[in-house]
């Protein structure tokens, strides 16, 4: 594994022709995704600026050019017409002033009659390396040029400690008010939502506050990437708590999650209905993003990062990591957050594989009707049927199990292998999206899903059903051009 320097991972980009050649080499890689967004180099986290404009959605990435490494951080955009087929633009926000010298961080974007604003962290450091963050604006004009404002539109809340990050743009319309919510840590290394307000998108910001959080004043020592959006009628926080470990999570200490309940903009409280929950059950999903809300959809779309902080891939020793889930569709049922494939996908489907032969295609889609109170179906697994990831449930504990223990490419296994969910009414309906180095497992409609990163080896290629099932799997054209615009 390479041992990068600060210089190098904190290096400017200055021409494209520096990284043509990276691209060239990891594009021939077996783990390229086919319809995943994926870094054009280097390495990709975050998803930010996520929203539809002009008929196009939006959506930008944090993104270190030079390999799998955390660095100095771009914004990165790709574009899509109908959230399947994705194009790279380019990069949009470039860490090239005073007040985000070593890196862009995350954040949002919002719609105004101005035109598009993006938000976002700038990683200011001086010549001892001390971070301050500036909470930043630039504007995405119609021609693709992004133009910062000159100055950011705030600093840093005394009473915190330097960790305040990745501001979320709301814009309340029924009392003409915007607010920025930003993950911070106090004095006291606990996680907390700060808020500012303003009358304007783009200027006369002041701090309203720390957000309260009933029950939660001491949940992780850091809260990443909040968001509070009404799916529903309902208002949902949705953050990443870090350093906690959490029931049936292994050793896992990042996680992704959310609760529901009431927002009192007054109060600045964020009453719970219920608990915590994870947003995603699988072993990578991180930083979920929230798009702006189309007035013809009832519910929300969501993306993640299908990754987690801390943690390595085979493909860092190729000099590329990282992907997006898929956009996921939101809705609430029975006091839970329910994510569904959107119904855009069927479009990828590229004639029918026959289930009889056993084996997966590279992308693929595999929807499975149970026919059994239990269900043991393992993929990639070799031709006798060995190894791969298990897919199970238990009619007893009344809950599904996800194991990759069984792949010969273990990743991450400090934060333990096994991953589960209850279902109350049993386990009738899987639909599996395939891609070369991921599965995302839809669970009856929304009960649960599990998106993780997978690195099946040549011969992991094949999958083995040992109990009675109705299998469908369709072979996916690609989704994403793989082009080199930076």
């Amino acid at each position: 594994m390479k041992e990068w320097t600060r210089e190098e991972r904190y290096r400017i980009l200055k021409d494209p022709e520096e990284i043509r050649e990276l691209h060239e080499r990891i594009k021939e890689s077996p783990y390229r995704q086919t319809f995943h967004v994926q870094p054009v180099t280097g390495l990709l986290n975050d998803p930010n600026g996520f929203l539809h404009y002009n008929g196009v959605w939006h959506l930008f990435y944090q993104w270190c050019p030079w390999g799998a490494v955390h660095g100095l951080k771009y914004w990165y955009h790709v574009e899509s017409k109908d959230l399947v087929t994705w194009k790279n633009i380019g990069t949009a926000i470039r860490p090239d002033t005073e007040y985000d010298n070593k890196g862009a961080y995350s954040g949002s974007a919002l719609v105004t009659n101005d035109g598009l604003y993006l938000y976002y962290t700038g990683n200011h450091r001086d010549e001892n390396w001390n971070r301050t963050p500036f909470t930043c604006i630039a504007k995405l004009d119609d021609n693709g040029t992004v133009d910062k404002a000159k100055y950011p539109l705030f600093g840093p809340q005394n009473g915190y400690t330097e960790h305040q990050r990745d501001p979320k743009i709301i814009f309340r319309r029924n009392v003409r008010k915007y607010n920025i919510i930003i993950g911070g840590q106090n004095e006291q290394h606990k996680g907390r939502c700060l808020v500012y307000e303003s009358d304007r998108p783009d200027s006369g910001w002041y701090f309203k506050g720390e957000l309260k959080v009933p029950g939660y004043e001491d949940f992780g020592d850091m809260w990443e990437c909040p968001s509070i959006e009404q799916i529903d009628g309902k208002d949902v926080l949705i953050f990443c708590p870090q350093h906690i470990t959490l029931p049936d999570r292994g050793e896992a200490k990042n996680h992704n999650g959310y609760i529901i309940g009431s927002m009192d903009w007054g109060m600045l409280t964020f009453t719970p209905d219920g608990s915590f929950h994870e947003l995603d059950f699988g072993f990578d999903s991180y930083a979920a993003e929230c798009a702006a809300r189309l007035h013809q959809w009832d519910e929300g779309v969501l993306i993640a990062w299908m990754g987690l902080p801390d943690s390595s891939y085979p493909t860092d020793e190729e000099d590329w990591s990282g992907c997006l889930t898929l956009p996921r569709r939101l809705r609430v049922r029975n006091r839970r957050l329910i994510q569904t494939p959107l119904e855009e996908l069927v479009a990828l489907r590229d004639g029918e594989a026959d289930p009889a032969e056993g084996i997966l295609p590279g992308a693929c889609e595999m929807e499975l009707f149970n026919e059994e109170e239990r269900l043991d179906l393992s993929l990639f697994s070799d031709s006798a049927g060995d190894g791969g990831i298990r897919i199970s449930y238990d009619p007893t504990s009344k809950k599904i199990i996800v194991d990759r223990s069984g792949l010969s490419r273990k990743i991450n296994t400090d934060m333990g292998n096994v991953r589960t969910r209850p279902l109350e009414h049993g386990l009738n309906h899987l639909r599996i999206f395939i891609d070369h180095s991921s599965v995302e497992i839809f669970v009856n409609d929304g009960d649960a899903v599990f998106s993780s990163r997978v690195f099946p080896a040549e011969e992991e290629h094949c999958f083995t059903c040992r109990t009675n099932a109705r299998i469908h799997i369709w072979n996916l054209k690609p989704a994403v051009k793989d082009d080199f615009v930076v």
